[in-house]
């Protein structure tokens, strides 16, 4: 939810429409069914994880908003999406009537797709009964995991995937992490402790590239060291 000004509308409401659908609420401090629809729609709306977005407005502190909108009477809702109104009503409605409303225009969101939003363990442990090999699940419950220092779930979980691409990054971090080396600060020394001792010790030129591997292709280190190894050994 985000209260929008005068100022502000331009922005956060119509260019903010033009990816993803606004809902413009305009209440006042002083009017009783304001107080009870709103609950309801912040409710409502919330629920679309991201996919529609709140816009308060306090019609006695933005009065060119509600000319512009020719605001008779207060709670008036409506709907924008790409720059234009699709929708709108007045008054308070149960939240039965502002669901179905708000389907009209509201994304489309599947089961899955609302619990690796919410991204919490629970949510995420519930997306992987739906679809077990979901690499978004997977990805995003790997993560966490990795935050909270669980390296050996980690592995567990992704080593159906060791050969996997997609996982080599996470994989390589829950071995760098169960290995006690962090990552996370300035390990340039390391990479050329490693890179001239692994030129002929086998043992820490494999932690040499399981390092980079944690660091990952967007790390610029990634690429850099790999070619500074790869022109000591040929």
């Amino acid at each position: 939810m985000i209260d929008v000004t005068d100022a502000t509308f331009s922005q956060e409401v119509m260019e903010r429409s033009m990816t993803t659908p606004v809902v413009i609420d305009l209440w006042a401090e002083w009017c009783g069914p304001c107080k009870t629809l709103g609950p309801i729609l912040e409710k409502v709306i919330d629920e679309t994880n991201g996919g529609v977005v709140l816009a308060k407005v306090d019609v006695d502190a933005n009065q060119r908003i509600s000319e512009a909108f020719q605001v008779q009477s207060i709670p008036a809702v409506f709907a924008i999406v790409e720059g234009k109104i699709v929708s709108q009503f007045v008054g308070a409605k149960p939240e039965n009537e502002i669901r179905a409303w708000l389907a009209e225009f509201a994304p489309a969101s599947s089961p899955l797709a609302a619990l690796i939003a919410q991204g919490d363990e629970a949510s995420l442990t519930q997306a992987m009964t739906l679809d077990p090999s979901n690499v978004d699940v997977l990805t995003a419950l790997a993560a966490l995991w990795l935050n909270e220092g669980r390296f050996e779930d980690v592995l567990i979980l992704l080593e159906p995937y060791a050969t996997s691409a997609v996982f080599a990054t996470l994989l390589a971090r829950a071995r760098i992490g169960k290995a006690g080396i962090d990552i996370s600060g300035d390990i340039d020394a390391t990479l050329d402790a490693l890179l001239e001792s692994g030129i002929t010790d086998e043992a820490d030129r494999a932690k040499l590239l399981e390092i980079l591997d944690a660091l990952g292709p967007e790390d610029p280190r990634f690429v850099v060291y790999r070619r500074r190894l790869a022109n000591r050994l040929y």
